[in-house]
């Protein structure tokens, strides 16, 4: 696993004028008060002490070490706030700390409870505050936290002991527990006056929880309502999926985070695709609210808008960022918008009342040549303004790397494996496709606008090979494995590789994993989890330990895998959950040259 600097460096320049208080203005906040900068999501500051002239003179005024010697290596992705002088972060290990922004003093640090937790993403911190009742508020593993922002003692008067589990609310006539399944939330939520909305993490597999947005009581931890991304009986867009979907398909949640827009009541964000990830047999239809642009009421979680990206994605094209409240001056008129960027590479300007697209965008016919069993729907959008920032799909030689010959050769080979003319819609199939949008396109880091309403955004180009396998094949491949090798496949090969060669720093190779880790080192990172990897807290310690020893090649002896779906006759067998779809992926890496 690549090692990740974990220090925070903080100059003075950063908090000089922190007294301004308008955090919903894009054109006079002075703090960073919330993630993304206001609530707005503008991510812009109108200081301008820093410019080009002087900031090759900027120098260290102090340094902070957040590196903690619990024995893990973690990565920060925390974008820290700044409120009144005082900078709020965490760790890597999730523990929250106050600094004084001048010194880099700190102030005070928080520590949640380690029994049974699990570690993830943590992007950012909330501050609260309501005469001289002041929080920080964020998540680490399946629970919610508030926390005293003075002391950094924990609240005991919200939800129980100061914690709220982010389980509460998602299980509401499923009919099965999800107590135990992977829910955390990568970003932190927003406030809409003392409503706490947030999003959530989950996997991306058969057993992934609902992805329901929820409003909580800031002051108590009560959950005060849940808006279904995946509907229930009676509710608009049920039709959208097979009848009773919501009870075994899991997923369409936000976790990459909200804006709030305090005037109009109304919080905006994107949701992700449902599970499971390239395959959705039993999810025939266009699978509202999954891949929407979304508008709710902040105070009752009623849907205001709604405006799909994607129908019935097969290519994990989720929502990647938060959206980004700007007014702009369209047609003569100035119009308050919402402006999302995609994993593909699409920016969607839509009317902040109606969810309407100010630019044309044409409903086109796309491939449906599916695998058995699916569904692939017949249109998709394509935006004609603006035009793409980054490449649609790998077609021609001219959009091969040319690093050196060798490398260039090499790639027109491998896309000549692969079918042609080339499709960004083009369905999964067991041959294998290439296809942007997985880390390509926008991604959670988001972009900024300025006052003038000029979109700065990254754009990023990775194209991904995938191949599906059936799942009786691929359970009567793991029958022949041995133990630990079965359950390797099983559990990690999705992402990691058949070949443990992984792809690159998204899923990092395991096959010198010796070199780094112990075996309780791996069987602790299953259990807590890490980053983009989820808790596997549902499997059981002994097979774990059967993961852990084959990736250290200390298997005993050789001896096969007792599956629940080892055979054509149990695949034919659905049960409701965890949701078992007829086919997953074989091969889901990175397409790159000979040397990576």
């Amino acid at each position: 696993m690549k090692q990740f600097v974990t220090i925070l460096i903080v100059g003075w320049l950063i908090v000089a004028g922190c007294n301004n208080h308008d955090h919903t203005d894009i054109k006079t906040h002075t703090d960073w008060p919330t993630y993304g900068g206001n609530k707005a999501g503008n991510r812009y500051s109108p200081l301008t002490q820093i410019n080009a002239g002087n900031v090759s003179h900027l120098e260290v005024a102090w340094t902070y070490d957040a590196r903690e010697d619990n024995g893990q290596v973690r990565e920060i992705q925390c974008q820290p706030i700044i409120f009144n002088g005082i900078l709020y972060a965490t760790t890597a290990s999730l523990n929250v700390f106050a600094l004084d922004a001048v010194t880099g003093k700190q102030l005070w640090k928080f520590e949640p409870l380690k029994d049974r937790q699990k570690f993830n993403t943590n992007r950012g911190v909330i501050y609260w505050e309501q005469n001289n009742d002041k929080r920080i508020l964020y998540s680490a593993g399946a629970f919610l936290y508030a926390i005293n922002a003075e002391t950094g003692k924990a609240v005991e008067s919200f939800g129980t002991g100061g914690k709220v589990d982010l389980h509460e609310g998602l299980d509401v006539n499923l009919g099965h527990d999800v107590s135990n399944l992977s829910v955390t939330a990568t970003t932190p939520g927003v406030i809409y006056k003392n409503t706490l909305i947030i999003g959530s993490s989950v996997t991306e597999s058969g057993d992934a929880a609902p992805g329901h947005v929820r409003g909580f009581d800031v002051v108590t931890g009560k959950l005060k309502w849940v808006f279904h991304t995946i509907p229930q009986p009676g509710e608009f867009g049920y039709d959208t999926w097979p009848k009773d979907a919501y009870k075994k398909i899991g997923a369409a949640n936000n976790w990459s985070g909200l804006v709030v827009d305090e005037k109009r009541v109304a919080v905006y964000f994107g949701t992700g695709s449902p599970s499971s990830d390239f395959y959705g047999g039993d999810r025939e239809g266009s699978n509202l609210f999954a891949n929407c642009i979304m508008a709710l009421d902040a105070e009752t979680g009623k849907m205001k808008w709604y405006f799909q990206t994607i129908h019935h994605d097969l290519w994990d094209r989720d929502i990647p960022c938060p959206p980004n409240l700007v007014s702009v001056n369209h047609d003569g008129k100035i119009v308050d918008v919402v402006v999302q960027a995609t994993k593909d590479g699409y920016v969607y300007v839509l009317d902040r009342d109606s969810g309407v697209s100010l630019f044309p965008i044409e409903e086109r016919a796309v491939p449906v040549n599916g695998l058995p069993g699916e569904h692939p729907y017949a249109t998709q959008k394509f935006p004609l303004k603006p035009l793409p920032f980054v490449r649609q799909t790998v077609a021609t030689e001219d959009d091969l790397t040319n690093i050196s010959p060798e490398a260039h050769e090499y790639v027109k080979k491998r896309l000549a494996e692969f079918p042609q003319p080339a499709n960004q819609f083009m369905p999964p199939n067991t041959t294998g496709t290439l296809l942007f949008g997985y880390s390509g396109g926008a991604e959670w880091g988001g972009n900024a606008i300025d006052p003038d309403g000029i979109l700065y955004q990254n754009a990023n180009q990775d194209a991904w090979e995938l191949q599906m396998i059936d799942m009786e094949t691929r359970n009567r491949e793991i029958a022949s494995l041995s133990a630990g090798n079965g359950l390797y496949v099983k559990n990690c090969a999705a992402c990691h590789g058949m070949d443990r060669k992984g792809s690159g720093d998204v899923f990092p190779g395991l096959l010198n994993i010796s070199k780094k880790r112990s075996e309780n080192d791996i069987i602790n990172l299953m259990r807590s989890g890490s980053g983009r990897m989820p808790s596997f807290q549902q499997i059981p310690d002994p097979d774990k330990k059967l993961i852990a020893d084959f990736l250290l090649n200390k298997e005993q002896k050789f001896s096969k895998v007792i599956d629940e779906h080892s055979n054509a006759d149990t695949i034919a067998v659905k049960k409701d959950f965890p949701y078992t779809p007829l086919y997953t992926n074989k091969v889901w890496k990175k397409f790159s040259d000979q040397n990576g």
